[in-house]
Protein backbone atom coordinates (compact mmCIF):
# COMPACT_ATOMS: atom_id res chain seq x y z
CA UNK A 1 0.00 0.00 0.00
CA UNK A 2 3.03 2.28 0.21
CA UNK A 3 3.16 3.14 -3.31
CA UNK A 4 -0.07 4.18 -3.83
CA UNK A 5 -0.52 6.07 -1.03
CA UNK A 6 2.89 7.95 -1.81
CA UNK A 7 1.53 8.79 -5.41
CA UNK A 8 -1.65 10.21 -4.25
CA UNK A 9 0.41 12.21 -1.96
CA UNK A 10 2.56 13.48 -4.35
CA UNK A 11 -0.22 14.15 -7.09
CA UNK A 12 -1.96 16.49 -3.97
CA UNK A 13 1.54 18.28 -3.62
CA UNK A 14 1.56 18.87 -7.40
CA UNK A 15 -1.98 20.46 -7.48
CA UNK A 16 -1.28 22.45 -4.74
CA UNK A 17 1.75 24.12 -6.17
CA UNK A 18 -0.28 24.31 -9.62
CA UNK A 19 -3.00 26.41 -7.52
CA UNK A 20 -0.54 28.52 -6.03
CA UNK A 21 1.40 29.30 -9.28
CA UNK A 22 -2.35 30.08 -10.54
CA UNK A 23 -2.91 32.59 -7.19
CA UNK A 24 0.39 33.95 -7.73
CA UNK A 25 -0.55 34.93 -11.16
CA UNK A 26 -4.01 36.64 -10.30
CA UNK A 27 -3.35 37.83 -7.06
CA UNK A 28 -2.27 42.00 -7.31
CA UNK A 29 -1.15 42.10 -3.16
CA UNK A 30 3.02 42.13 -2.32
CA UNK A 31 3.15 39.11 -0.79
CA UNK A 32 5.82 36.18 -2.49
CA UNK A 33 4.77 33.58 -3.34
CA UNK A 34 6.69 30.27 -2.52
CA UNK A 35 8.88 28.11 -5.77
CA UNK A 36 8.23 24.45 -5.41
CA UNK A 37 11.70 24.15 -4.11
CA UNK A 38 10.50 26.47 -0.72
CA UNK A 39 7.40 24.82 -0.37
CA UNK A 40 9.42 21.49 -0.19
CA UNK A 41 11.67 23.17 2.46
CA UNK A 42 9.84 25.31 4.41
CA UNK A 43 8.90 24.65 8.11
CA UNK A 44 4.95 23.25 8.19
CA UNK A 45 2.25 26.00 9.74
CA UNK A 46 0.08 22.53 10.58
CA UNK A 47 -3.71 22.42 10.40
CA UNK A 48 -3.87 19.78 13.03
CA UNK A 49 -7.24 17.86 12.91
CA UNK A 50 -7.05 17.80 8.66
CA UNK A 51 -3.79 18.81 7.30
CA UNK A 52 -4.39 21.59 4.64
CA UNK A 53 -1.79 24.16 2.84
CA UNK A 54 1.57 24.04 4.22
CA UNK A 55 1.34 21.40 6.70
CA UNK A 56 0.62 18.85 3.28
CA UNK A 57 4.01 19.33 2.19
CA UNK A 58 5.20 17.20 4.99
CA UNK A 59 3.05 14.80 4.71
CA UNK A 60 3.82 12.71 1.57
CA UNK A 61 7.29 13.45 1.60
CA UNK A 62 7.96 12.21 5.28
CA UNK A 63 5.30 9.54 5.34
CA UNK A 64 7.17 8.37 2.30
CA UNK A 65 10.33 7.85 3.11
CA UNK A 66 9.78 6.77 6.59
CA UNK A 67 7.79 3.89 4.98
CA UNK A 68 10.66 3.15 2.51
CA UNK A 69 12.75 3.05 5.63
CA UNK A 70 10.37 0.69 7.22
CA UNK A 71 9.87 -1.47 4.33
CA UNK A 72 13.92 -1.65 3.85
CA UNK A 73 15.84 -1.53 6.96
CA UNK A 74 13.76 -4.03 9.32
CA UNK A 75 14.89 -1.68 12.12
CA UNK A 76 13.09 -1.27 15.40
CA UNK A 77 10.78 0.89 16.04
CA UNK A 78 13.24 2.95 17.66
CA UNK A 79 15.12 3.17 14.84
CA UNK A 80 12.27 4.18 13.14
CA UNK A 81 11.02 6.70 15.74
CA UNK A 82 14.66 8.10 14.84
CA UNK A 83 14.23 8.26 11.25
CA UNK A 84 11.06 10.73 11.81
CA UNK A 85 12.74 13.06 13.79
CA UNK A 86 15.80 13.01 11.56
CA UNK A 87 13.27 13.83 8.64
CA UNK A 88 11.46 16.75 10.55
CA UNK A 89 15.01 17.88 11.52
CA UNK A 90 15.71 17.53 7.52
CA UNK A 91 12.65 19.47 6.34
CA UNK A 92 13.35 22.67 8.91
CA UNK A 93 10.29 21.82 11.72
CA UNK A 94 13.11 21.08 14.29
CA UNK A 95 16.13 23.22 15.43
CA UNK A 96 16.61 22.56 18.33
CA UNK A 97 18.85 19.88 19.78
CA UNK A 98 16.72 19.26 23.11
CA UNK A 99 13.31 18.67 20.83
CA UNK A 100 15.83 16.39 18.70
CA UNK A 101 16.72 14.33 21.74
CA UNK A 102 13.29 14.00 23.45
CA UNK A 103 11.52 12.78 20.84
CA UNK A 104 14.07 10.41 20.20
CA UNK A 105 13.60 8.96 23.91
CA UNK A 106 9.92 9.40 24.21
CA UNK A 107 8.79 6.42 21.09
CA UNK A 108 5.53 7.64 19.39
CA UNK A 109 4.43 4.10 18.48
CA UNK A 110 3.36 3.62 22.00
CA UNK A 111 1.00 6.34 22.39
CA UNK A 112 -1.04 5.73 19.39
CA UNK A 113 -3.98 3.06 18.58
CA UNK A 114 -2.68 -0.68 17.76
CA UNK A 115 -2.18 -1.00 13.63
CA UNK A 116 -1.49 3.03 13.34
CA UNK A 117 1.12 4.10 11.30
CA UNK A 118 3.01 5.74 14.43
CA UNK A 119 5.85 7.65 12.24
CA UNK A 120 3.24 9.14 9.65
CA UNK A 121 3.53 13.04 9.73
CA UNK A 122 0.19 13.13 10.17
CA UNK A 123 -2.59 13.42 13.58
CA UNK A 124 -4.33 10.44 14.04
CA UNK A 125 -7.63 9.36 16.00
CA UNK A 126 -7.23 8.07 19.71
CA UNK A 127 -11.10 7.70 20.21
CA UNK A 128 -13.90 9.42 22.08
CA UNK A 129 -13.76 12.19 19.04
CA UNK A 130 -9.64 13.09 20.20
CA UNK A 131 -7.00 12.79 18.68
CA UNK A 132 -2.92 13.05 18.67
CA UNK A 133 -1.58 15.72 16.73
CA UNK A 134 0.80 14.76 14.17
CA UNK A 135 4.76 14.85 14.88
CA UNK A 136 5.53 17.72 13.04
CA UNK A 137 2.68 19.90 15.39
CA UNK A 138 4.23 18.17 18.51
CA UNK A 139 7.88 19.97 17.56
CA UNK A 140 6.46 23.11 17.37
CA UNK A 141 5.02 23.11 20.43
CA UNK A 142 8.06 21.79 22.05
CA UNK A 143 10.42 24.18 20.58
CA UNK A 144 7.90 27.09 21.66
CA UNK A 145 8.14 25.56 24.89
CA UNK A 146 11.45 24.78 25.28
CA UNK A 147 12.99 27.56 27.59
CA UNK A 148 10.07 26.89 29.86
CA UNK A 149 10.80 23.22 30.48
CA UNK A 150 14.09 23.70 32.09
CA UNK A 151 14.82 20.75 34.10
CA UNK A 152 13.51 21.54 38.03
CA UNK A 153 10.56 23.33 36.39
CA UNK A 154 7.29 23.08 36.46
CA UNK A 155 4.51 22.09 33.35
CA UNK A 156 1.03 21.22 32.47
CA UNK A 157 -0.16 19.78 29.45
CA UNK A 158 -4.27 20.27 28.87
CA UNK A 159 -6.24 17.62 26.86
CA UNK A 160 -3.24 15.17 27.43
CA UNK A 161 -4.88 12.65 25.58
CA UNK A 162 -2.63 9.39 25.47
CA UNK A 163 0.15 11.15 27.61
CA UNK A 164 2.84 10.96 24.63
CA UNK A 165 3.55 15.35 25.07
CA UNK A 166 3.13 14.79 28.81
CA UNK A 167 5.82 12.65 28.69
CA UNK A 168 8.24 14.86 26.43
CA UNK A 169 7.66 17.52 29.08
CA UNK A 170 7.86 14.75 31.95
CA UNK A 171 11.80 14.27 30.27
CA UNK A 172 12.48 17.53 29.64
CA UNK A 173 12.18 18.77 33.22
CA UNK A 174 13.47 16.28 34.83
CA UNK A 175 13.08 14.44 38.25
CA UNK A 176 13.25 17.40 39.89
CA UNK A 177 10.83 19.05 37.97
CA UNK A 178 6.87 18.33 37.27
CA UNK A 179 4.84 17.66 34.44
CA UNK A 180 1.22 17.52 34.56
CA UNK A 181 -1.44 16.19 32.18
CA UNK A 182 -5.26 16.94 32.54
CA UNK A 183 -7.61 15.20 30.42
CA UNK A 184 -11.36 14.65 31.22
CA UNK A 185 -12.12 11.40 29.43
CA UNK A 186 -11.12 8.68 32.11
CA UNK A 187 -10.62 6.28 29.67
CA UNK A 188 -7.81 8.05 28.12
CA UNK A 189 -6.03 8.95 31.37
CA UNK A 190 -6.41 5.50 32.27
CA UNK A 191 -4.99 4.81 28.58
CA UNK A 192 -2.20 7.26 28.28
CA UNK A 193 -0.70 5.74 31.98
CA UNK A 194 -0.29 2.61 30.63
CA UNK A 195 1.26 4.21 27.57
CA UNK A 196 3.98 6.35 29.93
CA UNK A 197 4.43 3.18 32.03
CA UNK A 198 6.14 1.15 28.63
CA UNK A 199 7.91 4.49 27.74
CA UNK A 200 11.33 5.94 28.18
CA UNK A 201 9.41 8.26 31.16
CA UNK A 202 8.25 5.37 32.89
CA UNK A 203 10.49 6.19 36.04
CA UNK A 204 9.29 9.67 36.43
CA UNK A 205 5.60 8.47 36.79
CA UNK A 206 6.53 5.95 39.50
CA UNK A 207 8.65 8.81 41.08
CA UNK A 208 5.77 11.36 41.16
CA UNK A 209 7.01 13.74 38.84
CA UNK A 210 4.81 12.68 36.36
CA UNK A 211 1.49 12.02 36.74
CA UNK A 212 -1.73 12.30 34.71
CA UNK A 213 -5.51 13.30 36.40
CA UNK A 214 -8.81 12.92 35.18
CA UNK A 215 -10.22 16.74 34.90
CA UNK A 216 -11.75 19.73 33.37
CA UNK A 217 -8.40 21.01 31.89
CA UNK A 218 -10.19 24.62 31.50
CA UNK A 219 -9.71 24.67 35.06
CA UNK A 220 -5.88 23.57 34.76
CA UNK A 221 -4.51 21.53 37.75
CA UNK A 222 -4.31 24.24 40.41
CA UNK A 223 -2.72 21.82 42.92
CA UNK A 224 0.50 22.04 41.38
CA UNK A 225 0.68 25.57 40.30
CA UNK A 226 2.48 28.19 39.08
CA UNK A 227 3.48 26.53 35.37
CA UNK A 228 6.58 27.52 34.17
CA UNK A 229 4.92 25.87 30.74
CA UNK A 230 1.35 25.04 29.48
CA UNK A 231 0.40 23.45 26.56
CA UNK A 232 -3.21 22.98 25.33
CA UNK A 233 -4.20 20.25 22.72
CA UNK A 234 -7.31 21.28 21.67
CA UNK A 235 -8.62 24.71 20.73
CA UNK A 236 -10.17 27.17 23.22
CA UNK A 237 -13.25 30.05 21.73
CA UNK A 238 -11.10 32.50 24.11
CA UNK A 239 -7.94 31.72 26.48
CA UNK A 240 -9.57 30.62 29.96
CA UNK A 241 -8.57 32.90 32.68
CA UNK A 242 -7.55 29.93 35.22
CA UNK A 243 -4.91 29.01 32.79
CA UNK A 244 -3.59 32.40 33.02
CA UNK A 245 -3.71 32.78 36.31
CA UNK A 246 -1.93 29.40 36.77
CA UNK A 247 0.87 30.60 34.66
CA UNK A 248 3.90 31.55 36.14
CA UNK A 249 5.20 34.72 35.82
CA UNK A 250 7.95 34.44 33.03
CA UNK A 251 6.34 31.30 32.54
CA UNK A 252 4.57 30.80 28.79
CA UNK A 253 1.45 29.04 27.55
CA UNK A 254 0.60 27.54 23.56
CA UNK A 255 -2.71 27.39 22.82
CA UNK A 256 -4.74 26.78 19.86
CA UNK A 257 -7.88 29.85 20.21
CA UNK A 258 -10.63 30.38 17.55
CA UNK A 259 -13.85 28.45 16.24
CA UNK A 260 -13.46 28.27 12.72
CA UNK A 261 -10.74 30.07 12.69
CA UNK A 262 -7.97 28.88 14.83
CA UNK A 263 -4.86 30.29 15.85
CA UNK A 264 -1.54 28.78 17.65
CA UNK A 265 -1.15 31.94 19.99
CA UNK A 266 2.09 32.04 22.25
CA UNK A 267 0.98 33.45 25.76
CA UNK A 268 3.83 35.00 27.62
CA UNK A 269 3.15 35.98 31.02
CA UNK A 270 5.57 39.23 32.10
CA UNK A 271 7.49 39.34 35.22
CA UNK A 272 5.00 42.59 36.64
CA UNK A 273 2.25 39.68 35.67
CA UNK A 274 0.77 41.72 32.58
CA UNK A 275 0.24 38.98 29.65
CA UNK A 276 1.80 38.73 26.08
CA UNK A 277 0.19 37.56 23.02
CA UNK A 278 1.24 36.55 19.77
CA UNK A 279 -0.20 34.51 17.11
CA UNK A 280 2.09 31.56 16.02
CA UNK A 281 0.19 30.15 13.16
CA UNK A 282 -2.82 29.19 11.74
CA UNK A 283 -3.84 25.59 12.96
CA UNK A 284 -7.32 23.61 13.35
CA UNK A 285 -7.44 21.67 16.39
CA UNK A 286 -10.76 19.76 17.76
CA UNK A 287 -12.75 22.06 20.22
CA UNK A 288 -11.40 22.53 23.82
CA UNK A 289 -14.82 21.24 25.32
CA UNK A 290 -16.87 19.65 27.90
CA UNK A 291 -16.41 15.87 27.96
CA UNK A 292 -20.38 15.54 27.27
CA UNK A 293 -20.04 17.91 24.42
CA UNK A 294 -16.58 15.68 23.00
CA UNK A 295 -18.55 12.60 23.68
CA UNK A 296 -21.35 13.51 21.13
CA UNK A 297 -19.10 15.24 18.66
CA UNK A 298 -20.12 19.31 19.23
Amino acid sequence: MEGPVCQVAWGCYVLLVISIGAHCAMSSDNLACPSTSDLRTQPVAALDKEGIGPAMMSIPMIACSTSLSEHHSGGSGTNKNKQMVEQLQRYGVISSKKVVEVMETIDRALFVPDGTPAYVDSPMAIGYNATISAPHMHATCLQLLEENLQPGMHALDVGSGTGYLTACFATMVGPQGRAIGVEHIPELVAASIKNIEKSAAASLLKGGSLAVHAGDGREGWPEHAPYDAIHVGAAAPEIPQPLIDQLKPGGRMVIPVGKIFQDLQVVDKNLDGSVSIRNETAVRYVPLTSRDAQLKGY
